[in-house]
């Protein structure tokens, strides 16, 4: 069995297929959403070094897996024919991917090694000559944080910034690529709904037309602030019980609609305190437990090396869940300063958590809240950090790009 790949039980092999990669945990910007209202680190850029190992590791790994699909997703076979993705590398993280010195060979040598490449910007610092190395370096995949449709919500919740500033950059990127030979960069929308945005939602349709945008993820708040716990969106729909438990709240099964303003309104005050909920027989809470990281194979590594299993725990920082204060303490596998990707993937305490996770073998803290779940450290079980039963992400409450 090959270096890169890890067994799982049946004999599948575990393959690492992405990896987010924060090239700086620096930003321009001080978005009242964001964490580093809630942690005190130093700020740093990604060495190239440690940037190599990334794309060395990732590119052994998918020809290791068998895939010979294009940085773009494209195979030698053609259209139509199942073609297996590649490798993904996505720069995102804690900062602002654009402010490191060398974005755009970043992502020229990923694509040099028939990765894909992906970028979630808050595009302030996408310039014409900065869209125009991009496109040349072939950039598979821009996400643009926009989080109000509105001059005046964008700029309450991005500190002052400038919303035309940024369709402008992105409109130009979107202009730009008319004239490239071969794929074009896809372009997307990520927005965080709180309670003070949440009816801008309908406007994004405006500025994704302007854009070019083809996708668009909602995502909602993280409360790292005492402030923003108002803001949530989720008091009872991130436990896995949608209302106190009651014999006259039913359970509710619902048929595809239609869905307009006034549809909305209406099977939003019938299943306000409904104690379940499906939709065309999918359970709205069947979500709970669900890893969308390490399940697509993907790990994160932060600007310093450090290798975790997902973006949220690249960093030590608090938040409040469900009200409660709680300590995120950071997780690490190894370090690509010293050690090659291959050899932290394949470290035996790493493969064996990413089992667990896959089964999702942690208390659901979510819906308890006992003194345990006020950190990540151990749970009710005896699993011990990281302990997953209380993340956010696993419950489909919180999404990234």
């Amino acid at each position: 069995m090959s270096e890169h790949l890890t067994p799982r039980a049946g004999g599948a092999p575990d393959a690492l297929r992405k990896v987010y990669v924060e090239p700086t945990n620096a930003c321009n910007l001080d978005c009242r959403t964001c964490v580093r209202h809630a942690w005190d680190e130093p700020e740093g850029f990604m060495e190239w070094l440690v940037y190599e190992r990334v794309v060395e590791g990732l590119a052994e790994a998918q020809d290791a897996s068998g895939r010979g699909a294009t940085a773009h997703g494209r195979d030698a076979a053609g259209p139509g024919r199942n073609a297996a993705k590649p490798a993904t590398v996505a720069f995102m993280g804690l900062g602002e991917p654009l402010l490191h010195p060398r974005l755009v060979d970043m992502v020229r040598l990923a694509t040099a090694r028939g990765l894909a490449t992906e970028v979630t910007t808050n595009a302030l610092l996408l310039d014409q000559a900065m869209a125009d190395e991009l496109v040349a370096a072939g950039l598979g995949q821009l996400v643009v944080s926009i989080d109000g449709a509105t001059a005046e919500t964008f700029g309450k919740v991005r500190s002052g910034a400038s919303l035309a500033t940024v369709v402008r950059n992105v409109r130009y990127l979107e202009d730009r690529r008319e004239f490239v030979d071969g794929p074009r960069v896809r372009v997307g929308l990520e927005f965080v709904a709180m309670r003070s945005n949440v009816a801008e939602l309908p406007g994004l349709n405006r500025v994704a037309a302007q854009l070019g945008a083809s996708f668009i993820i909602v995502s909602n708040v993280l409360a790292y602030t005492p402030e923003l716990v108002a803001e949530t969106l989720y008091d009872r729909s991130a436990t896995g019980c949608a209302a106190p438990a009651s014999t006259s709240s039913p359970r509710w099964q619902l048929p595809r609609f239609d869905w307009d303003e006034a549809v909305g309104a209406a099977v939003g005050q019938a299943i306000e305190r409904a104690q379940g909920v499906s939709i065309a027989d999918q359970d709205l809470a069947a979500a709970s437990g669900h890893c969308p990281f390490v399940e697509a194979g993907a790990c994160a590594v932060a600007w310093h090396g450090g290798v975790s299993p997902c973006p949220p725990l690249l960093h030590t920082y608090t938040c409040f869940v469900q009200g409660r204060h709680k300590l995120m303490t950071r997780w690490e596998a190894g370090s690509l300063s010293v050690q090659p990707m291959a050899a932290i993937w394949s470290q035996p305490d790493y493969a064996a958590f990413r089992e667990r996770v896959r089964r999702f073998d942690f208390t659901p803290c979510t819906d308890c809240g006992c003194e345990l779940a006020e950190g990540n450290l151990e749970d009710c079980l005896g699993n011990t950090h990281p302990v997953c039963g209380d993340c956010l992400w696993a419950r489909g409450i919180v999404r990234c790009a």
